[in-house]
């Protein structure tokens, strides 16, 4: 649904994970391979990405989506680790082990806090989307993943409300 431009840096990694369940259509493209994770990763992928959505709905304001783990349990079982780079000096978190999914969304996560950028990631407030997207707006209110879609909807719902 969303014609907006990726989430920068590692965020790009979040919204495409919590992007690979289609709501509307109720296609799960976690089912296809994406990730590269095995049947047994499977069960773990689909709660992270769904806790995800509730926290990137939460950053738009809105009620968790279902009852799902807390974000925070989840990533407390990525270990990290502060790497310095040996030229410049500059220090950034990442996953102890490149593999897990987990571990890289910690990593994601936890970088996009330094940057500021965590919580203008946002998933759509239309109930039959819920689509991640990276908020670029100057206020940084948006609401809707796409205006000509989510929002042109809401909107035409609550025009026909008025009458």
């Amino acid at each position: 649904m969303n014609e907006r431009s990726p989430a920068p840096g590692g965020l790009a990694l979040v919204q495409s994970l919590v992007n690979t369940l289609d709501i509307e259509s109720d296609v799960d493209s976690l089912d296809g391979g994406t990730f590269g994770l095995t049947e047994e990763e499977l069960p773990a992928a689909r709660e992270l990405r769904e806790s995800l959505r509730a926290a990137l709905l939460a950053h738009a304001g809105h009620p968790p989506h279902r009852t799902v783990t807390p974000l925070g349990e989840l990533l407390a079982r990525a270990p990290l680790v502060v790497t310095v780079d040996a030229g410049d000096g500059s220090a950034a978190l990442a996953p102890a082990d490149e593999g897990p999914l987990l571990s890289r969304v910690a990593a994601a996560v936890a970088q996009a806090l330094v940057e500021g950028t965590w919580t203008r990631l946002k998933a759509c407030e239309a109930v039959d989307c819920h689509w991640a997207y990276y908020d670029r707006s100057p206020a940084g209110r948006g609401r809707w993943c796409s205006m000509q879609v989510c929002g042109a909807r809401a909107k035409m719902r609550r025009y026909r409300a008025k009458d």
